[in-house]
């Protein structure tokens, strides 16, 4: 099965503990108004809040925004089977979810590798 190609198009998630709203949106290809709009349909996301209620997102919280997006965007679930898909038991065996960690994970270590090479 061929994945959609604007999936490979999602930049690399940075090596920091916490991001704004605002690298959320660029990271995973979703307006700042969505994802406030997925925060209240989706118990999944809790980003941690801070002065004046700004939004700081963890990893956990890019991979799962990009799970939210692959399953709206991509394989055309509804907000409601979303849900239901992510807080059912078939949400562990997510390939998507998987091969999302694994890319991750590659680009990470490429990176890695590359400190390496040049020190």
């Amino acid at each position: 099965m061929l994945e959609p190609s604007h999936n490979h198009e999602l930049p690399a998630i940075p090596g920091k503990r916490y991001f704004t709203i605002g690298e959320v949106s660029d990271l995973c290809a979703v307006k700042p108004h969505v994802l406030r709009y997925w925060e209240q349909e989706f118990p999944q996301l809790s980003p941690v809040k801070r002065r004046g209620n700004r939004r700081y997102y963890q990893r956990q919280d890019v991979l799962m925004i990009r799970q939210i997006r692959s399953l709206l965007y991509d394989q055309g679930f509804t907000i409601g089977g979303a849900r239901q898909r992510l807080s059912g038991e078939e949400a562990k065996e997510d390939v998507t979810h998987y091969k999302q960690l694994i890319r991750q994970t590659i680009a990470e270590l490429e990176d890695v590798l590359n400190v390496l090479k040049t020190s």
